[in-house]
Order: structure tokens, then C-alpha cells, then sequence
């Protein structure tokens, strides 16, 4: 079992439509709250080689994604550390206000705990103007899909392609880009950290259309021979760049770097040259 998998199993409980986006959603007047909560552990998030300062900073970037994917604005994240040892907290603060400050957000606090293994909650809150929010579900057949960045680069920096470790440890949450496409007419968005494939999966779910990829458009890493090149690009996780759809005629979006990779179509097929892409990616998995 995976954690979409376990996720099917409790959305009678929390609703369908509250587990569609990377967010959390709640009207506030003309605007919206959007919330999001990561948990990441030592063993299985943090490379080895990492500092704590990097640490800290990674545990914020992957929350502050979320909120980037909702073309919101991040106001404050809370952090939740479970020591190992006392003497990481002040790196691991340091860098995880390093990181909301870099996208105008603040680290606002949290708690700390004991724990036999280091052990991350941060939680995320933004705010977005009503008629700019971005969802799942608004991909129309028509739109180009877009991505931002190259992703594949954090996979290789795990793999050990020293030009990709800092893509891996310290990613750069996209939320200036995440505004563009809302204020610049995106449909659907949201970000890359599972991989471009099980992305695509989870927007065809949440708007019931389908997606043809054209390899030749894919911004793949130079200097890493076929088939892992289009691998990396299409099942490599860590990269919290943004997939967005994107009208035609409203692209390109200004203020925004992003490569058309394909179209939205109305089969709910997800394919890449006409062949269908496997439902592979990052998952947590218990055997």
C-alpha cells in the first residue's frame, strides 16, 4: 500500500473534494485561507550530508510549495521539531526562517519535543484573492501543460550529480511563479514533488480530462544519456517546481519561465509520444 492509497481510504471521512487540492481551503470575506502540514523524518527525507541549517530550510520549502500551488501568498509557518539532540534546533530554525523569508513569509513558531529520530512538522498558511485560486480541477481540454524549472534535477542530485545537490537540499519554493499563472489565467495547477507522472495523474482525477506529452518539448538534464533522462523528467520526486495548464492564448504567462511539455485531452489517458505514461513516482510505501 502507498499514501494514495491510504488517502482513498479515509476521503469518506474527510471529503473528496478536501483532499483534491495541496491545500487546505477556507473562505475568508473576499479572499481565501490555504493551509498544508508536512511531516518529514531523518532517515527518509534528509539526505546524508545535509546541514541542519539545510535541513530546517528543506523542512519549510516543501510546505511553502503547497501554498505556491495555490497561487497564494505564504503568511506563517509553524514548525513542530522533534529533537534527536538539542544543539540542532538554532541551524535548523535559522534555516527554515531563511527559507520564508525568501518568499516574504515569516516563521511565526511552533513546539519542540524529544524523539529518537529527527522528525519535521511544518505548517504552512497563505492567503489568495478569490477569483485567483488555483486548483486541481480546472484543466479544459485545449490548455498547453506547463512546467516550471527542470524537473528531474533534484532525482539526479540524489543519485549523486554534484551540479543537482543543491535542487535536492534546498529547493526554492515557486511562489512568485505561483501567482503569475493565477494572475496571468492558469486553470488548474500544482506542484512537482511526486514527480511529473503521478502529478498528472492526480489533475486528470480531480478535472476529468486527460494529458498528451510530446517527448521532444521535454527540458530534459544535458549530459544524461536516454531512456534516464526522460525518467528523471517524468518520475524523478523532489522537484517542488509547478505543473500548470494554461489556455493558449494566455501563453505565455508574464513573469513566468515555463516550457510547454503537451495538451490537455478530453480521453482521460495520460500519454507521452501516443504511449501511455506508467502510475509511477515518489510514494511512501509499506510493504
Amino acid at each position: 500500500m502507498d499514501d494514495r492509497a491510504l488517502l482513498d481510504g479515509i476521503r469518506m471521512i474527510v471529503g473528496e473534494k478536501e483532499t483534491a487540492d495541496d491545500c487546505s481551503v477556507l473562505a475568508v470575506g473576499d479572499r481565501f485561507l490555504v493551509m498544508t502540514t508536512d511531516m518529514l523524518h531523518e532517515t527518509t527525507d534528509f539526505p546524508a550530508g545535509m546541514t541542519d541549517y539545510e535541513i530546517g530550510w528543506m523542512a519549510a520549502a516543501v510546505t511553502l510549495s503547497d501554498i505556491a500551488s495555490m497561487g497564494a501568498e505564504p503568511a506563517d509557518l509553524l514548525m513542530a521539531v522533534g529533537l534527536d539532540r538539542p544543539e540542532r534546533l538554532s541551524g535548523i530554525t535559522n534555516g527554515a526562517a531563511a527559507c520564508c523569508r525568501s518568499v516574504g513569509g515569516r516563521l511565526a513558531g511552533g513546539d519542540i519535543d524529544r524523539h529518537t529520530e529527527l522528525t519535521i512538522v511544518s505548517t504552512a498558511i497563505g492567503f489568495v484573492a478569490g477569483d485567483r485560486i488555483l486548483r486541481r480541477s480546472g484543466a479544459r481540454p485545449g490548455d498547453l501543460v506547463c512546467v516550471t524549472g527542470r524537473p528531474g534535477a533534484a532525482e539526479a542530485g540524489l543519485k549523486g550529480d554534484p551540479r543537482f545537490w543543491k535542487n535536492l537540499i534546498t529547493p526554492i519554493p515557486r511562489v512568485r511563479e505561483g501567482i503569475a499563472f493565477a494572475e496571468g489565467g492558469a486553470t488548474a495547477m500544482m506542484d512537482l514533488s511526486d514527480g511529473i507522472a503521478l502529478s498528472l495523474y492526480d489533475l486528470s482525477r480531480a478535472s476529468g480530462v486527460g494529458f498528451s506529452l510530446d517527448p521532444a518539448l521535454f527540458p530534459r538534464i544535458p549530459g544524461i544519456p536516454e531512456p534516464e533522462a526522460t525518467d528523471l523528467f517524468l518520475y524523478g520526486g523532489g522537484d517542488f517546481e509547478l505543473i500548470a495548464t494554461v489556455p493558449e492564448n494566455r501563453f505565455p504567462i508574464p513573469g513566468v519561465d515555463a516550457t510547454v511539455i503537451g495538451v490537455v485531452t478530453t480521453e482521460m489517458a495520460i500519454l507521452s509520444g501516443g504511449h501511455p505514461i506508467p502510475l509511477r513516482g515518489y510514494t511512501h510505501r509499506w510493504e
